[in-house]
């Protein structure tokens, strides 16, 4: 087992954009951040290995974001004064419904790409990974990757304009 030292410095990251894909709100990602290792600190003994490291940590995240929820839940109260913020959170739900077909129709637009500009656009945008990794990681050049990912953008906008046409 690694030292918990560099458990954190290694995934500190990974858990803090984890937990602001969640939230949204960077002050709360980092004080959950926070929390969640705290909490893997003390339960470290549970760890039993049998998934990566970050994959617990995230699971322990997680669990903590929804305790917010729950909290946060709980505090609110339907009155007039809050109807508003009500009102403007179910907005926000909606938003977030929409987004998600988006991204539904994107994945199936992406699963009509050949595998390895299929692959090269995951990387880059759910990875986050940079032209020169991406190219590392497919035994390809930064060039190359960079070239890959602009072709499969413009045929997904192809995609997009002949739909609309139809």
């Amino acid at each position: 087992m690694q030292d918990m030292e560099q458990i954190y410095e290694q995934y500190f990251e990974t858990v803090y954009k984890y937990l602001f894909c969640l939230t949204r709100n960077s002050d709360m990602a980092e004080e959950l951040t926070q929390e969640t290792f705290y909490r893997a600190v003390k339960k470290i003994h549970t760890f039993k290995g049998e998934c990566k490291i970050s994959v617990w940590l995230c699971q322990i995240a997680k669990n903590l974001w929804y305790d917010e929820c729950r909290k946060y839940q709980k505090t609110i109260k339907v009155s007039g004064e809050n109807f508003l913020e009500i009102q403007a959170s179910n907005d926000i739900i909606e938003e977030k419904v929409i987004q998600n077909e988006d991204k539904i129709t994107l994945y199936k637009k992406l699963q009509k790409l050949d595998e390895k500009t299929r692959e090269v656009i995951y990387l880059r945008i759910t990875g986050e990974l940079s032209f020169k990794e991406i190219g590392t990681i497919l035994n390809q050049t930064e060039n190359w990757a960079r070239v890959t990912f602009y072709r499969g953008k413009q045929k997904l906008k192809e995609g997009d304009e002949n739909e609309r046409e139809k």
